[in-house]
């Protein structure tokens, strides 16, 4: 009996640190995928800027694409970017449409010049792109993304995260024109308030706003718009529409949408499946071909509905 015990016992040690193998590979798993992150960030190399380009202040005017062909770095063998081609005039709202994978948020990259390495053209005011200083190109441009990204500081630092020097009259003028000033004047501290880290503080309809009021004082000459209300309720969205129409307005600007409600104003809306361009034209335009985009309006506002009754249930 004693030792049908000690086997007992010993089997139970055994189990437990064999049950454990399995946690213990999925760390492992997981501190390779961060080493592995780490080493590619010591690997990137340094933007290098052009010699011949003054860091001074600029002018984009008008920007143009053609015959842009693009594959990324690590999978150089793959297009994602076949052939594209865009005009877009000063002051002018370009949409961009597609399902996930189309070439959407790439297009987005090369416009931060985040990547140089492609075929074709990419000009500003019919100048090449690559001629113009990095730090001065980014400086003309603002990007509202999807998951905003803020400090953990206050709100007043994230507001003039673009624009240091910008008066408290700027910053809450700014603020009103983003539908923030209103829950930003409820808290406590005011522009003082601290949002946490990632702005874990803030709802994401708040982000969002704290993040037009940052684009708006900056006053960018391009404005790149990445699904800015994808992931909103429809209250949040009606104000973060709002705001993001203000900060359009008169601005040259590139709107990646997944709610087909924030491009229906465009005045070019560019249809991309898989890296190409299929269709091209204004809402109306395009609307009346019954092709791509009609389908995805179609989609959308069956799912919009959707959404509304849910919403309506859960009030109820």
């Amino acid at each position: 009996a004693e030792k049908l015990n000690e086997f007992i016992l010993y089997a139970l040690f055994i189990g437990g640190s064999i049950g454990g193998l399995a946690n213990v590979y999925a760390q492992l798993q997981k501190a390779i995928g961060a080493t592995e992150t780490i080493f590619g960030l010591l690997e990137e190399t340094v933007e290098m800027e052009p010699v011949q380009a003054p860091a001074a202040a600029i002018e984009i005017g008008s920007i143009a694409m053609n015959e842009v062909k693009f594959s990324y770095p690590t999978r150089a063998d793959v297009p994602v970017l076949k052939s594209l081609s865009f005009n877009l005039p000063q002051g002018q709202t370009l949409a961009l449409v597609g399902r996930s994978g189309s070439g959407k948020s790439t297009i987005a990259s090369l416009l931060m010049r985040f990547y140089t390495d492609f075929e074709g053209e990419f000009t500003a005011n019919g100048a090449s792109v690559a001629s113009i200083n990095l730090q001065s190109w980014r400086s003309a441009l603002a990007l509202v993304p999807q998951d905003v990204l803020l400090f953990g500081g206050t709100i007043r630092e994230n507001i003039t995260y673009g624009n240091t020097d910008a008066s408290d009259a700027m910053i809450i003028e700014a603020a009103k024109e983003a539908n923030a000033w209103e829950f930003i004047e409820g808290f406590p501290e005011g522009l003082e308030t601290k949002v946490g880290d990632r702005g874990v503080q803030l709802s994401g309809g708040q982000r969002q706003r704290i993040a037009i009021a940052r684009a708006l004082l900056k006053d960018p000459q391009l404005l790149i718009l990445d699904e800015a209300t994808s992931a909103l309720d429809s209250e949040s969205e009606h104000l973060v529409q709002e705001a993001l129409d203000r900060l359009m307005k008169g601005r040259t600007s590139v709107v990646i949408a997944h709610r087909l409600s924030t491009i229906r104003k465009a005045h070019q809306i560019i249809v991309l499946d898989d890296g190409a361009v299929i269709e091209s034209g204004t809402h109306e335009e395009l609307m009346q071909k019954t092709g791509t985009y009609a389908e995805l309006i179609k989609l959308q506002d069956v799912m919009g509905r959707g959404d509304r009754e849910e919403e309506k249930s859960d009030q109820l």
